[in-house]
C-alpha cells in the first residue's frame, strides 16, 4: 500500500474514533490528512469505499498489534498464545485505543448500514475462526477442556473482549479489572490449567511486557504521532 493511502486511512481512523461514522464527510478526512478531497476520490473513489478500506485497515492494524511474539509462542504453547492475543486487545496505547474506538463506532453504525454489517460480519468471523484454531491446538496440547465446544468458546470469548473493551473505553471498568475479567472468562471457557503445566510458565511475564501501563482509564489522543 502506498504511503499516501496509509496516510489517508490513518486520518480516517482518527476522525472516526473522534467523531464516529454517521454523518462523516470526505472533507473532514481530507482536512485531517492534509490532502485534497480530489486525492481521496482518486485513491478510493468515494465515501463508501473509503469506509470499507478503513475498516480493513483497522483490522489489519489490530492483527499486527495483537499477534504474540514468536518466541513467546514457541515457549508458552497455544493456550498462552490465545490468552495473550486476547489480552493485547486491551492495550492502553494511543494506537490501540484509537483502533478499538473506531471499531466500536463501525459496529454502532452497522446497525443502520447493511453494507457495513456484511463487512463486520466477515471480519468477526475471521477473528473467531482464528481463535477457534488456537482452542483446538490447546485441546490437542492438553491445556484446554477437550469437551469444550470450540466454535461456541471462540464466539463467546471474542464477544467478551468486545464488551469489556467498550466498558473500559467508556470508563465503566478499569483496565486492570477488564483484564482480570477476561482472564477469568478464558479459564471458565477452557478449564483451569494444571499447576505443573510447563507450557504456561512464561505467561505472566510475557503479558506484563505487553501491558506496561497501569492506567485505569484510556487517554484518547487521536492526533498522537504513530
Amino acid at each position: 500500500m502506498s504511503e499516501r493511502r496509509v496516510q489517508i486511512l490513518e486520518a480516517a481512523t482518527r476522525t472516526i474514533a473522534r467523531n464516529g461514522v454517521r454523518g462523516l464527510r470526505v472533507e473532514e478526512i481530507a482536512a485531517e490528512a492534509g490532502v485534497s478531497t480530489g486525492l481521496i476520490y482518486y485513491h478510493f473513489g468515494g465515501r463508501a469505499e473509503l469506509l470499507r478500506r478503513t475498516l480493513d485497515f483497522i483490522g489489519e492494524r489490530a492483527e499486527r498489534h495483537t499477534t504474540p511474539d514468536p518466541e513467546t509462542v514457541r515457549l508458552a504453547g497455544p493456550r498462552a498464545q490465545l490468552e495473550e492475543m486476547l489480552l493485547r486487545e486491551l492495550q492502553d496505547t494511543p494506537e490501540m485505543v484509537e483502533n478499538s474506538t473506531a471499531w466500536g463506532e463501525f459496529q454502532s453504525s452497522a446497525v443502520f448500514d447493511a453494507g457495513l454489517r456484511e463487512q463486520l460480519r466477515e471480519a468477526t468471523r475471521q477473528w473467531t475462526d482464528d481463535l477457534a484454531d488456537l482452542v483446538r491446538e490447546a485441546q490437542a496440547a492438553g491445556t484446554a477442556d477437550r469437551d469444550a465446544p470450540v466454535a461456541d468458546v471462540a464466539e463467546r470469548l471474542t464477544a467478551l473482549v468486545e464488551g469489556l473493551s467498550t466498558r473500559w473505553l467508556s470508563g465503566s471498568v478499569s483496565l486492570d479489572r477488564a483484564r482480570e475479567l477476561l482472564r477469568g472468562g478464558i479459564e471458565r471457557e477452557l478449564g483451569p490449567t494444571a499447576d505443573d503445566a510447563p507450557a504456561q510458565a512464561p505467561r505472566l511475564s510475557a503479558l506484563r511486557t505487553v501491558h506496561p501501563s497501569d492506567q485505569s482509564t484510556p487517554q484518547i489522543n487521536p492526533c498522537s504521532p504513530k
